[in-house]
Parts: structure tokens; sequence; C-alpha cells
């Protein structure tokens, strides 16, 4: 299911410097804001929304939600978290925030987390919370502000299992009642023969778009566990993997020479050459072109 926030509805006043609308991402939304001086007006949330001051960020923020009243001092790495539901009364922002990183998250990877026995323990409440500070939350924004900023050619899948670890993170560190791993719980194993299974299906669909979910019910196990278990296995995220083995296949495509640089582009799941080219040059220190004229 994909999702764009509600961004445009709350912060009225504020410029979007990046967004992830019309990305066809899947299980969260994302928006890079520029903040004037301003107060943001009552607004009753659908989605569950992580706040990350990323750069020029000063000043207060007050917040009035959820029956609390909250004032903090905005830095770069600050986090505010303000879950669906919770009706906020008012923000107060006191002084300019030149980058702040919004992302919206709908039920749906908390729902999928539901299915996992180590999110067993209840329902669960998140908390209306500011003033966070949580490396992991973090990298978690960061890596989606990146692929925001410069398309990879899995960036559907990174979001993804992105939007998976936030959920996991929200639920472990700031519900109400805190959700507990059970004891006794089963192992999450991804074997061999699972393993072998998701490489292969993985090698038969490069071209087509490929998702963390799919390769998860290959491998017959939740999403959350996939991802781990995969990137314990493989030495790197599904994601990664997957870009990798499209490199290659790319590098083949260009030494062959017999394919346009936009089919190349479009098979390895890019949205444009120009995509393509930003992500092979960074990748290789040279352009497609390039490559292709050395072997030749």
């Amino acid at each position: 299911m994909s999702t764009y926030g509600h961004g445009d509805r709350k912060y009225r006043q504020s410029r979007v410097l990046l967004s992830s609308a019309g990305r066809g991402w899947s299980g969260i939304a994302a928006d890079l804001r520029a903040h004037p001086v301003c107060e943001v007006p009552p607004f009753n949330p659908v989605y569950t929304e992580v706040t990350i001051a990323i750069r020029g960020c000063s000043g207060m923020v007050l917040r009035t939600g959820g029956g609390e009243r909250q004032e903090t001092r905005s830095a770069p790495g600050k986090i505010w978290l303000s879950p669906a539901g919770i009706s906020m009364d008012e923000i107060c922002i006191t002084a300019p925030h030149e980058e702040t990183l919004h992302l919206y998250l709908p039920a749906e990877p908390f729902s999928s987390l539901a299915d996992d026995e180590m999110f067993r323990a209840g329902p669960y409440s998140l908390r209306y919370l500011a003033d966070i500070q949580d490396d992991l939350i973090q990298q978690i924004g960061l890596a989606i502000l990146a692929e925001m900023a410069s398309e990879t050619s899995t960036g559907r899948m990174l979001v993804e299992t992105s939007a998976l670890a936030l959920a996991a993170r929200l639920a472990h560190s700031y519900a109400e009642p805190a959700s507990v791993r059970p004891q006794g719980s089963r192992s999450h194993r991804l074997d061999e023969i699972r393993l072998r299974r998701v490489l292969d299906y993985i090698a038969q669909h490069l071209d087509e778009d490929i998702t963390a979910a799919q390769l998860a019910g290959v491998a017959c196990l939740s999403p959350f566990h996939f991802a781990r278990m995969f990137k314990a296995a493989m030495g790197a995220a599904p994601h990664r993997y997957v870009g990798q083995q499209r490199l290659e296949n790319a590098m083949a495509l260009l030494a062959a020479g017999k394919r346009s640089l936009s089919y190349i582009a479009l098979s390895c799941q890019f949205s444009s050459q120009a995509s393509f080219n930003r992500a092979f040059r960074q990748a290789t220190g040279v352009t497609p072109g390039e490559y292709r004229r050395a072997r030749q």
C-alpha cells in the first residue's frame, strides 16, 4: 500500500525540498521541509509521524498534544514522535529550520510486525514524545533521505525494509506498555535451502521490481526477520545484494554493446537513464558510456 503522508495538510507554511510522492514507495512516505518561524494549527494525524532535525535547526519547538505540553530546544539530530490518532493541539516553531525530515508510517508496517513472535506481547500504544536522541532512528532517516536525494535501483526495497526497521524500533522502545519479547520463542533461521531459493528468485527476476516482502515470502519468514537473517547469511542487506547483482548485469550488458543505455537503465529498475548514469558512476567511478567504450 502506498501513502503520501499528511505533510501538505499539516505544514502549510513550510517549503518542500524533497518528497517521496510519485516514487511508488510502500509502507512509508517522507518529505524534507524548510520551516519558517510559524505556528502549526491543530491537527489529527492518520499516520504515525517521526520528525528529525537535519540541518540549520535552532530555537524552540513548542508542542501540545495527547494532554502534554513539550518544549524542546531544536538542534540537528533531535527527534519528535507523533503517533497516529493522538490529536495535536498546536506547534510553535520559534526559529527557522532549514532542513527537517518528516517520515510518515501507516498501519501496514506495524501490522506486519504483529505476526512476528517478537511482537506478540499484545496491543501497544506509541507515546507522544519530544527531544528523542536515537542513533538507529537517525540512521534510518538518513538512509531514506539519501534515497530521495539520489535514486538507486533498489530504492523501493531499501525503503520497505527501513519502514519495518523503524516500526520495530518504535514498537520496542517508545510504546506504552513497552513491547516485551516472549520467553522461549522459536528461532528464525534462513537455512541453505531457503537461502538458495531466495537467491534463485533474485536471479530470475532481476529485471523486475523485487520487494523485500516477496523475498520474505519465498523464504517463508516474516519481512522483519528475513531482512536480518539475509544480512547475517550474505553479509549484505537484501537491497544491497540485489543492487550489486543489477550492477554486474548492467556491466555485462554494457560490455556486450547490443543494448541501448536507456534499455539497460530500465532493466536495472531505474526510472530514467539520468538516474542510472549517476548511480553507475558513483559505484564504478565512470559513466556507463565510458565503461562501454573502454571495453570495445
